[in-house]
């Protein structure tokens, strides 16, 4: 019988978390009666035994928050042998009958491999701003990035058409371009670049060329982080990375191709080009109302299946419904942006 479970988050934070620990711990105490335990800084805090109580005073007036109350850390337990078993120790030191994981694609993977390898009891979230968990139409996080980027989009639009340049605005996404073809759309862009679309940098010009001869001074330029530059038509592309080492889930920090389109279309076209980089700033502040609905739903959901033992799931929003899928669907895998979308966001091209 569960009586006690844990809750963390990890990766990188996301607008809506502290709504989905609010639901978490609401329906855990009040609907299920369970004793809540808050573990600090995502994995490393299991790993190291940091724990806090939670109860409905520490989850009151965090709704609208961003961030995380609990912290969070890109830490990957399987680094080391001795990783999963202190996550195991810790686990049984606190008495926990399991586990939430609230987190991405990198969370949900360790999660998955724990329970396996060692009988690690968990539900897992999807939280990103990313958007590109498998399984799920929509994790919270996405919808408040996208308004951002939107808004973002707009404000530089206003420039760009006062100036007559070609305005470049690189946003999150990694290696997804859900953030980029949604603001796009959303914000008029008249280029949309996405990782899962190899591009030539002579193709992006020649479209910036014939849009000014036939009248358009100015242009908007959308470019996913990961969006990835040919240079050759039979080639995959290469991904820019930021000079510094790959995390502890191997992963290298993306972005500055914006910078490296900008300089290139403003030599091959002659258009003064600017290059905006939103950056973190996709990140923080306050969750739309989307995002915190999501993420309620996605708590409560949660809870239900931690009390019926049915681990090593994780909730998953399809056709506006909340359901629990096999974690093993989540794990490993990453949700792309499918032709169809695409294929409509080219239609407002040039």
């Amino acid at each position: 019988m569960v009586k006690r479970v844990g809750v963390l988050t990890s990766g990188g934070d996301c607008p809506g978390l502290n709504a989905v620990l609010r639901a978490v711990v609401r329906a855990g105490i009040s609907v299920h009666r369970l004793e809540c335990v808050g573990i600090m800084r995502g994995w490393r805090g299991l790993m190291d035994g940091l724990t806090i109580p939670l109860n409905i005073e520490a989850v009151s007036g965090i709704l609208p928050r961003g961030g995380t109350i609990l912290r969070t850390s890109r830490t990957n337990p399987f680094l080391t042998p001795e990783g999963p078993k202190q996550i195991m120790a810790s686990v049984q030191r606190f008495n926990l009958d399991g586990v939430v994981v609230i987190g991405g694609v990198d969370t949900l993977t360790v999660a998955h491999r724990l329970c396996k390898e060692y009988g690690f009891r968990v539900i897992g979230i999807p939280a990103t701003i990313d958007n590109d968990i498998e399984g799920t139409e929509a994790a919270f996080g996405f919808d408040s990035t996208v308004n951002i980027a939107t808004e973002a989009i707009d404000r530089v639009h206003t420039t760009a058409e006062s100036h007559d340049r070609v305005m470049i605005i690189e946003v999150m996404g990694r290696l997804s371009g859900w953030i980029a073809v949604f603001a796009g759309l959303a914000g008029g862009a008249d280029m949309i670049l996405i990782p899962e679309r190899p591009f030539m940098l002579q193709e992006i010009s020649d479209a910036i060329i014939r849009r000014h001869d036939r009248g358009k001074d100015f242009s908007i330029v959308v470019v996913a982080e990961g969006a990835r530059i040919k240079d050759r038509p039979e080639n995959d592309g290469v991904y820019v990375t930021a000079e510094s080492p790959p995390d502890e889930f191997g992963q290298y920090r993306l972005g500055g191709v914006g910078s490296v389109i900008g300089k290139e279309i403003e030599k091959r076209t002659g258009y003064e080009t600017r290059v905006t980089v939103l950056g973190h700033i996709q990140r923080g502040g306050t969750p739309t109302a989307f995002d915190r609905v999501l993420a309620g739903r996605f708590g409560v959901a949660a809870m239900d299946l931690a009390v019926k033992e049915q681990f090593d799931r994780m909730v998953a929003l399809q056709a506006n419904h909340i359901i629990g899928l096999p974690l093993e669907l989540a794990a490993g895998k990453r949700r792309t942006v499918p032709d169809e979308i695409y294929d409509a966001a080219k239609v407002f091209f040039g």
